[in-house]
């Protein structure tokens, strides 16, 4: 699919643009490969995108790159994936910071190895300055239970009398998760031919636009982006409304 509307021609381009990045395994399988080859051609990829998605206008970028369900993979798969993001973040923080992206990071740090969360705490108050881009990392992410956690927070907030449940909002929920001052997607996009959101931004995908794409996300590229964007231009977002006036 090629989009059919140059994106100059176009509507602005999404404020948040959401993607889970699937199908390193089948991309490595398919080619006699270990998988680790797919998960290191995927972070080639990430490079890319954020640069397009940067170039495009879009102001936030959120990658799934480790859910908490990734745990129950093999040890081995576990360590290249932990090691793959720390080589990203000490090699491509400076390139990052260069091109004007914030690094920020979605998830539960307290399972992560202490030099993780090291690499993780200096990608972003190195970036933290930049306005360019906020790309968002979401690191042992489940969004089931970020909201948990985020109404544990509340609880205890109402239990120590700084909030009241009458005071309890949509928008005070909101502000208690990782997200917090980050706008929901408007597109997500999620590659490899998979069609489930696998508990990633649930409480912040509601009205977003959906888009898979059948193409592996070693293979995805930026002509891909560009046929989502094409598609979600061309979707009418109501946000339960009706399209028919009168």
């Amino acid at each position: 699919m090629q989009p059919t509307v140059p994106v100059a021609l176009a509507p602005s381009a999404p404020a948040h643009v959401a993607i889970i990045m699937d199908g390193n395994g089948r991309w490595a399988k398919a080619r006699g490969l270990p998988r680790a080859a797919g998960h290191q051609r995927g972070a080639e990829v990430v490079r890319d995108i954020v640069i397009a998605c940067r170039d495009l206008g879009i102001s936030y970028l959120t990658l799934y790159a480790f859910s908490s369900e990734n745990w129950k993979r093999p040890v081995t798969e576990v360590d290249d994936l932990m090691g793959l993001l720390c080589l990203y973040l000490e090699k491509e923080v400076a390139e990052l910071n260069r091109n004007g992206v914030r690094v920020r990071v979605i998830g539960d740090r307290s399972r992560l190895a202490g030099n993780v969360r090291a690499l993780i705490a200096d990608a972003e108050a190195r970036t933290s300055g930049n306005r360019a881009l906020t790309m968002i990392l979401a690191v042992n992410y489940g969004g089931r239970s970020e909201i948990v956690h985020a109404a544990r927070a509340i609880a205890e907030a109402v239990r120590a009398g700084r909030l009241a449940p009458a005071e309890i909002t949509e928008d005070i929920f909101a502000s208690y998760l990782d997200t917090v001052d980050v706008p929901d997607p408007d597109l997500l996009i999620r590659t490899s031919g998979e069609r489930r959101m696998s508990n990633f931004l649930s409480w912040q995908s509601v009205y977003t636009e959906l888009v898979f794409l059948d193409t592996l996300w070693p293979d995805f590229s930026r002509e891909n982006l560009l046929a989502a964007l094409d598609e979600y231009y061309h979707r009418e977002r109501r946000y339960g409304a009706s399209s028919f006036s009168g």
